[in-house]
């Protein structure tokens, strides 16, 4: 008998086999766009390959069960991840098709015109790796490319407009992540999402309010408005969005490879639009310097993860231009001495001293986060993540009295002993809302924990005209001029550079294997949220949705905001007498995660609420059982 191929078979690429994937999803009548912006108007039932994809998805925020778990904030996305595993793919060929869906059904936080960091544990190789494919500032772009008169740009400006935009890397990412973990083909993969884009999903109250709260600034943009705003109006719940022409770029991809983005019309497009954006009668944005020779020079970045110990759990996250590894292992050390120092374990503690505890690690690793990380030469990450550096933090930390904010950073020097000399104090950056988080688990052991986007909601609120997609703005999250006179600061804007980010990819192993993978969208948010949820999980015996739904503080090195169920209750109260302000934020991050429970078995969770609720899957709920064949992968 012929031995079973390390990639796992490949499957037949007709397009009937492909587009099975998508079209087993429920499919129901309703109300339709006929195209694009046009007016919505009653419709006889659709035929089957006809109707809208998952009408009669429900959102799921907690499964349990067997053969693999995918976890994201929309159910026909995480369905789409489900039926690849189903039919044998593995957890970075469902994580890419999930993706390529969420640029469909949710594509004011993410899609093609954006970028991302993937996390990935492998079940051969017993190894995490990881894929940066943070958007990079074109070769034109400076250090002063922000001001304007010697003084930064206004923000909402800068924002929509082509200097904002940033060389995707989203596609180059998929690319990547198949080629060095996956089991199917690009165009396999990207097939489910075109089939969406074509057939159109049903509109849900959460994207109509997002709809509504970027109208006027999509309005500026006809080939925005022409998808988005119908007759002028933010398209409506319960209605059928449609998006020819992205289905016609998927299409284009799935043929011609990610080099249709890179190199060909997608290309020109692109940087057509950039540097001369396309807005209604009136209406002037600063435009930018992208050329199609910067897209052809964008490249993934494969760095090895930020690895740290947390608790006798092994911690990995994401370095390079990301903050968030680094950011979250910090925490989770600063924890760890705050448990030494005091002599009880978090677990140990009560909820104000939790919230205390965290609030205080967190503005700590963002005051030497803000100092230390950029994508710039010399970043000392593996002082940064050490417990040397962590100790010596430490000791600002007082259980009866919050430290005053700003904390200043510290020195990782490698040279640590007592308490240290605090260097300084620095301010914080822009960080835009608007990115998704994924979260995947197959039947073999290899997981993916993979946060994309395009910055702010609607990005630039830009459409590249004629290919369905909205543009990001992820360059507004430089620092447009330094946060503090006279103190070096790693994210300034400079040629082909990457912009600082706070996305947190995670992937936690207890005793080698994997344990919990966990991420979250929400801007700099993300750091707490994702280090509050592994906290949860493991100091306070949570279940994945359990940990994402506890309610949060997020202390970023300024007052922290919490939710109001936290400020409102008494252990707000507590937190405000030991000197934590505190202001409200109705919605804190919002997550996925899941938990392997053991072989084959898997605890899959995702917002209950925040955000309109996510979408937890697993291909057998309820179902526990071991599958011995070979893991899959590349």
């Amino acid at each position: 008998m012929t031995a079973p191929s390390p990639r796992g078979p490949r499957p037949s690429a007709t397009l009937r086999g492909v587009l099975a994937l998508t079209l087993a999803l429920p499919v129901t009548a309703a109300v339709s766009l006929t195209t694009a912006g046009a007016t919505p108007v009653p419709q006889r039932p659709a035929p089957r390959d006809q109707g809208p994809v998952g009408h009669t998805l429900p959102k799921t925020g907690t499964m349990t069960g067997s053969g693999g778990a995918v976890a994201s904030v929309d159910p026909v996305a995480s369905q789409v991840g489900i039926d690849v595993l189903r039919r044998g793919g593995n957890a970075a060929d469902a994580a890419v098709a999930t993706a390529a869906a969420l640029g469909v059904v949710e594509p004011y936080a993410n899609g093609i015109g954006g970028g991302g960091f993937f996390v990935y544990y492998d079940a051969r190789t017993k190894r995490v790796s990881t894929i940066d494919g943070r958007e990079t500032a074109p070769a034109g772009m400076t250090e002063t490319s922000f001001l304007e008169g010697g003084k930064p740009m206004d923000f909402t400006k800068a924002v929509n407009s082509g200097l904002s935009v940033g060389v995707p890397g989203t596609v180059a990412t998929w690319q990547a992540a198949l080629q060095d973990y996956g089991t199917r083909s690009f165009s396999q993969m990207l097939a489910p999402a075109e089939e969406i884009a074509r057939r159109g999903f049903v509109v849900d109250d959460a994207f109509e309010t997002a709809t509504a709260d970027n109208a006027k600034r999509f309005a500026q943009f006809p080939a925005t408005a022409a998808i988005y705003l119908p007759g002028g109006k933010p398209v409506e719940a319960g209605t059928v969005l449609r998006n020819p022409d992205l289905a016609a770029t998927y299409a284009e991809l799935r043929r011609r490879g990610p080099s249709a983005l890179y190199t060909g019309g997608i290309a020109q497009d692109i940087a057509k639009v950039v540097n001369a954006p396309v807005t209604v009668p009136g209406v002037t944005v600063p435009t930018g310097t992208m050329t199609t020779s910067d897209l052809a020079r964008y490249q993934v970045k494969r760095l090895a993860p930020i690895h740290s110990t947390y608790e006798g759990y092994d911690y990995y996250g994401m370095a390079g231009s990301s903050s968030g590894g680094i950011a979250v292992a910090e925490t989770l050390n600063l924890l760890e001495e705050y448990a030494e120092r005091t002599g009880v374990p978090l677990r140990d503690v009560d909820d104000v001293q939790y919230y205390h505890r965290f609030a205080e690690a967190t503005a700590t690793a963002f005051a030497d986060r803000n100092r230390w990380v950029g994508d710039v030469p010399g970043v000392p990450r593996d002082q940064l993540v050490s417990q040397g550096f962590a100790r010596e933090r430490a000791c600002g930390f007082d259980p009866a009295k919050a430290q005053q904010r700003p904390i200043a950073f510290g020195s990782p020097d490698g040279a640590y002993g007592g308490c240290g000399t605090a260097l300084g104090k620095v301010g914080q950056g822009n960080d835009g809302q608007a990115t998704t988080h994924l979260t995947v688990a197959d039947k073999w052991g290899n997981v993916a924990s993979y946060t994309l986007t395009i910055e702010q909601f609607g990005g630039s609120g830009m459409t590249v005209p004629g290919r369905g997609f909205l543009l990001n703005n992820e360059l507004t999250d430089f620092n447009f001029a330094p946060l503090t006179p006279g103190v070096p600061d790693p994210n300034l804007p400079a040629p082909g550079k990457r912009p600082r980010s706070s996305m947190s990819p995670s992937i936690v192993l207890k005793g080698g294997r994997p344990f919990l993978a966990a991420g979250a969208a929400g801007g700099a948010t993300i750091i707490t949220t994702t280090a509050q949820t592994i906290t949860e999980v493991i100091d306070r015996d949570k279940t994945a949705m359990g940990g994402l739904a506890a309610p949060r503080i997020s202390s970023r090195n300024t007052a922290a905001t919490a939710e109001p169920q936290l400020i409102d209750s008494a252990t707000g109260a507590a937190l405000k007498a030991l000197g934590q302000p505190m202001t409200p934020s109705a919605t804190i991050g919002r997550g996925t995660a899941i938990r392997m429970l053991g072989r084959n078995l898997f605890d899959a969770g995702a917002e209950p609420t925040r955000g309109g609720g996510g979408s937890a899957m697993v291909v057998h709920p309820g179902k526990a059982g071991k599958d011995k064949h070979r893991p899959r992968h590349r």
